[in-house]
């Protein structure tokens, strides 16, 4: 550190008195000493027991994975928004693809392709007043499901299956048009609808109109069974099948009216010899004069009825 004590120099003589060109050589000498002592005021200090500000360390790498979150989430939001306003249309004019009504009437205003709609409690879906609903559905059934009832338009047929049995009414008149409530209503196939397709059908009796036939038709095997007997009555009852028919009853069978058999299809034999083949067990129908049938084993060429135990008695 310099100090300057005027204009005035002491020596051993006295104060010496400098002139100008000594005062600014020396003060030029002084500024720069000054300028090139860069250690002037330093005091070493060990940074490592200084207090450290900001984050550092696992509380850095935290704040980067929170910002890259954060930056992840920003463009998610950005791709759900750029879809939902392809989708529905948002333009400065409001939504152009659907309308909300404050009675919480959701109208659509153009054609919608949606996947599985889920409606609310006592939920409607409809049209317009002068327009039909038109749902269509891409190579795929259409399907309307509540609970366990279910239905399902395909291209070649429309099913509706259901635990708890269902009811279809005149919405103006109230009128019941059809409903498998069989304790109430007798059932009755809608008009205009001609067949009836089933797996199973449990009833005390199946009758067709006065005026039409009563057809049953089956691909495979059927089979109908009475737990107190079954009854089949009718002006003409034939039977066509392509395999065999079995007639089982725990008493009688009873045939009553003209009974023919068409023997286009039945196996003949032009010889006696595979009478006694073991190929062949061949048996002879034979009826009573009560109706009673029976059956009895060909043994030999032109047998007849006449056994020792026939049901018969003495009249065959």
């Amino acid at each position: 550190v310099h100090v300057f004590l005027g204009d005035f120099a002491q020596s051993s003589n006295g104060p010496v008195k400098k002139s100008m060109r000594e005062k600014a050589v020396e003060r030029r000498n002084v500024n720069k000493e000054h300028n090139s002592n860069f250690k002037a005021g330093y005091i070493p200090i060990d940074e490592d027991r200084l207090h450290k500000t900001g984050l550092r360390g696992r509380k850095g790498n935290l704040a980067i994975c929170v910002i890259i979150l954060l930056f992840i989430l920003a463009v998610i939001n950005l791709i759900i928004t750029l879809v939902i306003w392809a989708v529905i249309r948002i333009g400065p004019n409001g939504c152009d693809s659907m309308e909300f009504h404050e009675s919480g009437l959701l109208r659509f205003k153009q054609v919608s392709d949606m996947g599985v709609i889920h409606p609310l409690y006592k939920s409607t879906v409809g049209g317009r007043r002068n327009e039909n609903l038109v749902i269509t559905g891409n190579n795929q059934p259409i399907v309307f499901q509540q609970g366990t009832t279910k239905l399902s338009v395909e291209n070649n047929k429309t099913s509706i299956t259901s635990d708890i049995g269902m009811q279809f009414f005149d919405p103006r008149t109230q009128n019941i048009l059809f409903s498998t409530d069989y304790e109430t209503h007798e059932f009755h196939l809608p008009s205009g609808v001609k067949s009836l397709n089933v797996q199973k059908a449990s009833t005390e009796r199946i009758t067709s109109n006065a005026t039409s036939d009563l057809n049953i038709k089956v691909d495979g095997r059927a089979i109908v069974r009475g737990n107190e007997g079954v009854f089949i009555m009718g002006k003409t009852i034939e039977f066509h099948m392509g395999g065999n028919m079995e007639l089982k009853a725990e008493n009688s069978i009873i045939l009553n009216g003209s009974v023919m058999v068409s023997t286009t299809r039945l196996p003949s034999s032009s010889s006696g010899d595979q009478l006694g083949s073991g190929d062949w067990v061949r048996y002879k129908l034979c009826m009573c004069a009560d109706g009673t049938l029976f059956k009895v084993q060909v043994t030999s060429q032109n047998m007849g009825c006449q056994i020792s135990d026939n049901p018969c008695g003495n009249t065959h």
